[in-house]
């Protein structure tokens, strides 16, 4: 399953909210939510499946999807979700994100020759009824790489294909290590690296990209015009069980089967993926208006004894986050660059901010304990890559103030002034949606008041989802601190994420400790398990200390099925690209 790092429409706490958490409702209460949760399958029962019937899917955003209907260039949850019934990479995984071999393509690593060996299996076609070919294989490496289509897709980590760095600087008209032995309409691709890395035998990798584009549909279309085209506005193409029907500018999308599908025919007649707002999803699901819908946490008390549902729940990989920024994207070098005069520069004061956060008493109070506060940018679901013994930034005001008072951020009457002695006010950027958005943010800007800090909301409210992308892709100046969150790629390397010579990295961070530990996790050292995990647990430990991303929480993820549905799955095995398989849903005989 490649799970995308999408900035995430989800959850980013008033005075009236800490008198809520001191004397509302009680840990236990928080707490058998939680437990109620754990005890949900991860799937819904398995049965005889009839054909036909349509699907009406939920998509709860407060703000227009995007519509870019393209895996190279999309960068939004929204958006891959409601492509989600056409978009299908090449791999299938196992349940632990291992390639095998029962997807579109298979994937063969062969160290010594320093190949990955791509064979599209015969027949998989896109729903214009053409092969998947070598070519398209290729092309979806051109479209992330040319920097005419502006791809934020493009990170340092495709330079270990050969000649990929050389066709991303426009030195080179074509990418030299991309090698199609039986001809462009061939199925095989050879990927000739430099190195290959112990990730790669598993989905999410970050070095291997697993898509295709449809070449012989989009090579007309300039690069620089790709985004915009209709041809992935309006009419995209996909090798995956259903094709477009119809799509109404960021509101909806309807589904139909692809009569090419290399698995078979798809079960249901349509799928409808529609736009509901995140404070009407309660609603939607008591009403039977969806038959797939996902539980806002805050809304479970509301929904939990819906009658006809199953709740199908996982820990998804993810989790949200505030960043500070210090420094710029420089697209000429394709690289982050720091900026040692930033506001957030100073270590001690990110610190303290992190300290003065009362993380987990909110998010458990405001979604009734279906959330929870994690220490490190590594999740508990990696295993052992993640450091059980690192604790993260607990709420801990008084030690806030001791940091700041030790940086020399002295108070000037109500604020804190820098150590120079100039005014100190910190902009800060949150998102809008859900309705406990306004009263979480309000909190942590209280919370920052109490230790000094004039922190202050980005032009006095929430910023709607496209508008804080566009902000935080194109380091708008007037911003600060912003708190968003992330879908995470199946496999743990950190290179995609928050390396010099990626586009998101969107604190814009770059240390020369930091590169090198995100090397040795990904080096020929680190295919010794233990040598890898070793770089896992000091890399949390460096990054937390230096606090430019600070974790805040995950939650479990809920999701009310219609109870007449069969083979809907949350399972790695029986996903594609971080969401659900479409082929096997349908509804029970």
């Amino acid at each position: 399953m490649k799970k995308s790092k999408f900035l995430s429409s989800l959850g980013v706490v008033t005075a009236a909210a800490l008198t809520l958490v001191a004397c509302g409702k009680s840990e236990s209460s928080n707490n058998e939510s939680a437990k109620t949760a754990s005890k949900f399958p991860v799937e819904t029962k398995s049965k005889a499946v009839k054909q036909g019937g349509t699907v009406k899917v939920a998509e709860e955003v407060d703000t227009p999807f995007t519509g870019v209907f393209n895996e190279e260039l999309q960068m939004s949850t929204p958006d891959a979700e409601v492509s989600s019934p056409g978009q299908e990479s090449l791999f299938d995984t196992d349940d632990h994100f291992k390639i095998n071999d029962k997807g579109p393509a298979t994937l063969k690593l062969d160290r010594k020759a320093k190949t990955a060996t791509i064979t599209i299996k015969k027949g998989v076609k896109w729903s214009d009824g053409k092969q998947v070919t070598a070519k398209d294989v290729e092309f979806a490496y051109e479209i992330i790489a040319n920097k005419a289509t502006n791809s934020q897709r493009y990170s340092s980590q495709f330079n270990i294909i050969n000649g990929m760095e050389e066709y991303h600087d426009g030195k080179a008209k074509t990418i030299s290590g991309i090698e199609m032995p039986d001809g462009e309409d061939g199925r095989v691709v050879v990927l000739h690296c430099k190195e290959l890395k112990p990730g790669m035998y598993y989905s999410g990798n970050g070095y291997i990209w697993e898509n295709a584009a449809p070449y012989h549909y989009l090579k007309n279309i300039p690069f620089s015009k790709l985004e915009s085209s209709d041809e992935i506005r309006k009419r995209p193409l996909y090798f995956g069980p259903y094709k477009v029907q119809k799509i109404v500018r960021g509101q909806s999308v309807t589904w139909v089967p692809n009569k090419y599908y290399w698995r078979g025919k798809p079960k249901l007649d349509k799928v409808i993926y529609q736009v509901v707002s995140p404070n009407s999803a309660s609603q939607s699901i008591k009403s039977g208006k969806f038959d797939i819908a996902r539980v806002i946490n805050s809304q479970w008390k509301e929904v939990k004894g819906t009658k006809d549902v199953t709740f199908v729940a996982q820990i998804p990989l993810a989790y949200r986050y505030i960043g500070f920024k210090v420094g710029k994207w420089d697209a000429k070098k394709s690289k982050n660059v720091m900026n040692p005069n930033s506001k957030m520069h100073d270590k001690s004061l990110r610190q303290a901010m992190a300290y003065a956060m009362n993380t987990d008493a909110v998010y458990k109070h405001y979604t009734d304990g279906l959330s929870f506060q994690i220490p490190t940018l590594i999740p508990a679901p990696f295993g052992d890559y993640f450091d059980k013994d690192n604790k993260g930034y607990t709420y801990n005001l008084k030690k806030a103030n001791q940091i700041l008072d030790k940086a020399g951020y002295k108070k000037k009457g109500k604020w804190r002034t820098t150590p120079e002695g100039k005014p100190l006010t910190i902009n800060f950027m949150a998102m809008s949606g859900q309705a406990i958005n306004e009263p979480i943010v309000q909190n942590f800007i209280q919370q920052w008041h109490k230790v000094g800090l004039n922190v202050k909301l980005l032009g006095g409210r929430l910023t709607e989802f496209n508008s804080f992308y566009d902000k935080v892709h194109h380091d708008d100046p007037k911003v600060d601190v912003f708190m968003a969150g992330w879908g995470l790629s199946s496999e743990p390397s950190q290179e995609q994420m928050f390396s010099e010579g990626t586009m998101s990295n969107y604190t814009r961070f770059v240390t020369p400790e930091n590169t090198k530990l995100i090397k040795e996790m990904d080096s020929q050292k680190a295919f010794d398990h233990k040598y890898r995990v070793d770089k896992f647990h000091e890399w949390q430990k460096y990054m937390t200390d230096e606090a430019y991303v600070v974790p805040t929480y995950n939650e479990y993820q809920i999701d009310a099925v219609n109870s007449k549905l069969t083979n809907y799955s949350l399972k790695p095995s029986k996903m594609n690209n971080g969401h659900q398989l479409w082929y096997n849903v349908g509804f029970a005989k």
